[in-house]
């Protein structure tokens, strides 16, 4: 007969499967290919070393990139926690709207990130945009908001903080109600005004949520994807595209896989160091209630 810890054990093997087939080999098959010139398609292809690795830090576009995903990764981190702050510090008071508030900001939330990215497209779209059509009621000449490569960035950032900084306000009003009461009723008495018990008593205390919160969107905003595709699909050239949306383009139009698996694998070696840093400094920064 199996004991209970041999049977937990055996209850393993599915997952790790899954974790072997659909992770660990394709991650494994990712870095064989980034030695080759494969086109992504044919039988046919050949080893070339590092080639792939040197064209990448060579070429121009690549660090364009580079640029525009620190500003998706951090730009959106920065917005989705004070903005995910301030609605739920808003929350936390005695309110009766409440509940509904808190629905509208998370709303975005359930939309799928490429058709939230052509929802604001229509609003910024040149021709028959509804920004544009206002402007015209107005006598303003419109704007081509997306043709300009960091006003385009400026937008899909606002568009990725609108969308998921309800995310945020949620974890945040979690670690809100989970601070006593008392410490605050006990700042009150010794005569701190609201600035001083919020940096004092909430924000390290809150500690936790901002880990969780800027760990989670600095990795979501470093992969941004679908609403850079919804709204420019990169361009104009590689003016607005993200590492993501590089090595999409590298794969399918240019049909260099052995290039757009180097790129992946420095985008997810990339990810995973800043995302741990990051964890591990706002770990330390942690106190316990």
């Amino acid at each position: 007969m199996w004991g209970s810890s041999t049977i937990l054990n055996v209850m393993y093997v599915p997952a790790l499967l899954f974790f072997a087939v659909f992770i660990f080999y394709p991650f494994i098959e990712g870095i064989r290919i980034s030695f080759t010139n494969w086109d992504g398609y044919s039988q046919q292809f050949s080893y070339v070393g590092f080639e792939k690795y040197i064209n990448m830090l060579t070429d121009k576009n690549t660090w364009t990139t580079m640029s525009n995903t620190v500003i998706y990764g951090f730009g959106s981190t920065l917005l989705q926690n004070v903005l995910g702050l301030a609605y739920a510090l808003f929350l936390d008071q005695q309110l009766r709207a409440k509940g509904l508030v808190r629905t509208i900001v998370y709303l975005p939330v359930i939309i799928s990130s490429l058709i939230m990215g052509y929802i604001w497209y229509f609003f910024f779209q040149f021709d028959g945009g509804a920004i544009n059509d206002i402007m015209a009621l107005f006598g303003a000449q419109p704007v081509d908001w997306l043709a300009n490569g960091p006003r385009a960035v400026g937008i899909i950032t606002f568009v990725n903080t609108f969308q998921f900084m309800g995310v945020a306000m949620t974890i945040y009003v979690a670690g809100l109600q989970s601070i006593p009461k008392d410490y605050y009723e006990a700042a009150s008495i010794d005569g701190a005004n609201w600035w001083s018990q919020f940096k004092n008593i909430t924000l390290p205390l809150l500690m936790p949520a901002i880990t969780i919160n800027v760990v989670l969107n600095i990795i979501g905003g470093l992969k941004l994807f679908d609403v850079i595709v919804a709204m420019t699909n990169g361009g104009p050239g590689y003016a607005s595209s993200s590492l993501s949306t590089m090595m999409y383009n590298l794969y399918f139009a240019r049909q260099d896989a052995g290039y757009a698996a180097a790129l992946g694998n420095f985008m997810f070696l990339f990810i995973a160091i800043v995302s741990i840093t990051s964890l591990i400094l706002l770990k330390r920064k942690e106190v316990k209630i």
